[in-house]
């Protein structure tokens, strides 16, 4: 495990936990990489570990926010969305931290930055979050839903800032009615790598697998506030997690020796996230894979390679997983921290054959993940015997891994007979905020007890 850090930027360790023996003729090799960083953010821009000016001159900070607001027709039914909504707006306009630059959006068919407008960016202070929440109180809801065009707008304007940390969020209580499927997809692969943006959908009435894609595209959060009520508070913490964050565009780097194949890179905790389409290629056999943007933290990721076979006795450096941060000047970037994942032969059988905890672990919550997701969607399409049987061993691996939040959200969905062995029934009535909050969650994972 290597450290390497600079005053400006908080310290990350990187330790790789592994089963590194291979049998004769193995040739997969797997490796949990846990990154943490340390030292970095807090919400209140307590300076960086060795340096005394969290803030920039002039009491200016180095983030950047984006509120869009969703003022759609259907944000009137019932009147009190709107006004949880404004309110939520009014809390998360409260949280940010003074010198940070901000705007609203209001988001409907089109999109307008009615705070504080001209395409500007506002400075927060005192003054300004007062202005603004009167703004807000002047939204009111009406017109269709075009999301690309609020992310768009989000990103001309967070473009125009001089800052580091870049971050959107976003509220919807409807679907995507107003613009074609693959008009949001061309907003989100411009967007991507340009700013991070948790999405939220309120109520029940938006499409589960169109907000958490929002969220994958730009490295966000994704959850669901099922009772308008609970706006406020969702919206303060995602602007004190926004707050806390302090470096961006952190990149996984994976170097691989000749002969070495990456079979996936993945997220798998806090939640699952794919990484393995997302690589950019970064020199002869390395490639970057986005993180975005980090505060005080610790993630865990799951990089499986497949090397050449090898004789017993025979050991190779399988994979070298670095943490890069871009130099924004476009020199070389700096290491901020690496680990080594190892394959080694040996005739050892009970070396071989033992799954490492960490592994075995996450192998277990992608799968859960997965054959929730399976399950809900057989049971959309009235497939209720494919339902059951992967909803059933949703239950069997949220119990085994101490999964408590997912199996409390399954059990809102089946009744579990016996959850040791996955034999479950189907509700025969589901509330639909219910089965919403378990596929917006499902990826959501728990760590290794230590």
């Amino acid at each position: 495990m290597a450290n390497f850090s600079k005053s400006n930027v908080p310290q990350f360790s990187v330790e790789v936990y592994q089963n590194e023996y291979l049998p004769e003729g193995g040739r997969e090799v797997n490796g949990i990489i846990t990154v943490t960083s340390t030292g970095g953010g807090t919400t209140g821009g307590v300076p960086l570990s060795g340096s005394t000016t969290p803030h920039r001159p002039g009491g200016a900070t180095d983030a950047a926010v984006v509120i869009m607001v969703d003022c759609s027709g259907s944000m009137d039914y019932p009147p009190t969305k709107m006004r949880n909504a404004r309110d939520a707006t009014a809390a998360a306009v409260d949280t940010l931290r003074d010198g940070t630059s901000f705007a609203v959006v209001a988001g409907t068919h089109v999109a307008k930055d009615v705070y504080p407008g001209n395409g500007r960016l506002a400075v927060a202070d005192a003054q300004t979050k007062a202005q603004a929440k009167e703004a807000l109180r002047r939204l009111s809801a009406g017109g269709g839903t075009a999301i690309g065009t609020w992310l768009r707008l989000a990103d001309r304007l967070l473009g125009a800032a001089d800052v580091e940390i870049r971050h959107g969020i976003l509220l919807t209580d409807g679907r995507n009615e107003h613009e074609a499927p693959e008009d949001l997809r061309a907003a989100l692969d411009a967007c991507a790598g340009r700013f991070t943006c948790d999405a939220r959908g309120v109520g029940t009435d938006w499409e589960v697998k169109e907000v958490t894609a929002i969220a994958s595209a730009l490295l966000g959060t994704a959850d669901i506030v099922a009772d308008p009520a609970g706006l406020a508070a969702d919206f303060t913490q995602m602007m004190e997690n926004a707050m806390g964050k302090e470096v961006a565009d952190v990149a996984l780097r994976l170097w691989t020796p000749v002969g070495v194949q990456i079979k996936f890179v993945k997220q798998v905790a806090p939640t699952v996230a794919e990484l393995t389409d997302r690589r950019t290629e970064a020199g002869p056999r390395a490639g970057d894979y986005p993180t975005g943007s980090w505060g005080d933290e610790s993630r865990d990721y799951h990089v499986c390679v497949q090397v050449p076979e090898a004789g017993i006795g025979q050991e190779m450096l399988a994979a070298r997983v670095s943490l890069i941060l871009p130099d924004p000047a476009g020199g070389a970037p700096q290491t901020l921290s690496q680990g080594l994942v190892r394959a080694v032969w040996t005739d050892d059988m009970v070396a071989s054959t033992s799954i490492n905890p960490q592994v075995a672990h996450y192998t277990g919550q992608a799968e859960l993940a997965q054959v929730i997701q399976q399950g809900l969607d057989a049971r959309k399409s009235g497939d209720f015997d494919g339902a059951t049987a992967k909803l059933g061993r949703a239950v069997q691996l949220a119990s085994a891994s101490g999964n408590e939040d997912t199996a409390k959200l399954l059990s809102k969905v089946v009744d579990v007979v016996d959850a040791a062995t996955g034999t479950v029934r189907l509700k025969a009535k589901v509330a639909e905020a219910d089965e919403m909050t378990l596929e917006t969650r499902s990826t959501k994972t728990v760590r290794v007890k230590k």
